[in-house]
């Protein structure tokens, strides 16, 4: 029987076997590497995507709980003639009007009620109210913070910008007062950041002749009396590098202060703005309605008025050690008032620099002389104990795990004008409205009329041109 056996490889084969051993699993291995990096890409741009709309979608929410905000502290605001007239019974025994109640001061702790629940905590804790048995408060997932500042407060750079020489001298005044003192003589008689040595009074010019809309320069001493020629402005812009105009015209933002003269980081941080993180520490603003309430102001505000007014050599303005007991007698008196207004008139307040009333008592125990000014009328006319222009600061924020999305809205509302809640249409504009007999007024142009739109009501329109109790709204910007 014959055995058959299978051919032999040849030894050329034998060889290439093992060349060929593992190419399957190299390209196996190499398509698993090619899916895991597509997949983590792709992974990656959802994930980035999601977080993307993640983040927007609470960054409108954010925005919206700080929109609700404002809208409440306007309401807060108009709400304060109310609550003044219901506590007026219990000043009829001291014969004279009630003052203003800065409801403003406590607003994160008042609307508290309508955020998040550390706000409503707050609020309970305030009111002394169990909010749980109340309805539609809060936000869910959503909450926001919110400062008030009246803006009344603080000195009003844009004053220069009226053109008369009153409001100029009266703002001149204010700011060598608030940059008087020793201590500060450091700062300006070394070169500020422009490389360029600027005093107290060139700065004072600088931040006047920035706003007033004529050519000459500001002399910036209130103190002379002598009537001082009229120079022109220098062109101190013109050689800066780069170089620009002198604006002539109110400041559109605090924050354009900076191109001024000699306004630098030191001087921002001494005379502007000591806590960037706190509104309230400002003692600038531009807007306002010119006078500085003297119940809200803070203690460096105040200083600057008093000594912007007084008389040359007051100890209180030259000492530094008499300036710091009377910033010391303004908080003493606050700490016992507990946030109720000092005085009830601008006369109020000059009796007291007089050493008249519980503050002037404070002054007196100090050992603080009685601060004798230029004029009393014109110190009474450059404060006031009522506020009308109010910066609302509201930050609203979204909390999702470890991540929060926060916006603030900045808005500026001017109350002057504004009529108390429900107040009916004055008997003036009533009788306008009638006079145009259901038609609008021409409108410019060959004769041109227009009638009114489908639906229009005369009593449609009056509610249009009512001034409104929540004020006007003359600054909104969301960062």
């Amino acid at each position: 029987m014959t055995r058959l056996t299978p051919p032999r490889p040849s030894t050329r084969r034998l060889r290439r076997r093992p060349a060929r051993r593992g190419v399957a699993l190299v390209m196996v291995i190499a398509s698993l590497t090619v899916l895991t990096v597509m997949l983590a890409e792709f992974q990656d741009d959802t994930s980035a995507s999601l977080g993307s709309a993640l983040v927007e979608r609470d960054r409108l929410k954010a925005e919206y709980a700080a929109r609700s905000a404002v809208n409440l502290s306007r309401l807060l605001i108009a709400a304060e003639p109310t609550i003044r007239k219901a506590i007026a019974p219990l000043f009829l025994m001291t014969r004279r009007a009630p003052p203003q109640i800065p409801v403003w001061e406590f607003a994160d702790q008042v609307l508290g009620a309508f955020g998040d629940q550390d706000g409503t905590q707050a609020f309970a804790a305030l009111a002394g109210v169990d909010v749980s048995e109340g309805k539609n408060l809060g936000f869910e997932g959503a909450g926001f913070r919110v400062s008030i500042v009246d803006e009344d407060s603080k000195i009003n750079v844009n004053a220069a910008a009226r053109g008369d020489s009153i409001s100029k001298a009266r703002l001149a005044a204010q700011l060598l007062g608030l940059m008087t003192g020793p201590q500060h003589d450091a700062m300006f008689e070394n070169r500020d950041a422009d490389g360029n040595f600027s005093d107290r009074q060139t700065i004072c010019s600088a931040i006047i002749d920035w706003a007033d809309f004529d050519q000459e320069a500001f002399p910036c001493d209130p103190h002379s009396g002598v009537a001082t020629a009229a120079l022109a402005e220098e062109p101190y812009y013109e050689l800066l590098k780069p170089p620009y105009a002198r604006k002539n015209a109110a400041f559109d933002s605090l924050e354009e202060l900076r191109l001024v003269r000699g306004v630098g980081d030191d001087f921002w941080a001494a005379f502007v703005e000591p806590d960037a993180d706190d509104p309230r520490s400002r003692t600038l603003t531009v807007w306002g309605q010119g006078a500085i309430n003297v119940n809200t102001a803070n203690a460096q505000t105040i200083y600057a008025v008093v000594c912007g007014s007084a008389v040359e050599g007051t100890a209180l303005c030259t000492d530094p050690l008499e300036a710091a007991k009377f910033l010391s007698a303004l908080d003493i008196v606050r700490t016992f008032t507990a946030g109720a207004p000092l005085f009830s008139s601008p006369r109020g307040f000059v009796n007291a620099l007089k050493g008249r009333g519980m503050f002037g008592t404070v002054l007196a125990a100090l050992e603080l002389q009685p601060v004798v000014l230029r004029s009393d009328a014109e110190m009474e006319k450059a404060i006031t104990t009522e506020s009308k222009v109010f910066g609302v600061h509201a930050t609203g924020y979204v909390r999702a795990g470890t991540r929060e999305t926060r916006t603030t809205v900045h808005a500026v509302v001017d109350f002057r004008g504004a009529p108390p809640p429900g107040a009916p249409p004055t008997a003036a504009l009533l009788d306008a409205l009638e006079a145009l007999g259901g038609r609008t007024p021409p409108l410019a142009g060959a004769g041109a009329t227009t009638a009114l739109p489908e639906g229009a009501t005369p009593d449609a329109i009056a509610a249009a041109f009512q001034p409104s109790p929540a004020g006007y709204v003359v600054h909104y910007a969301i960062r």
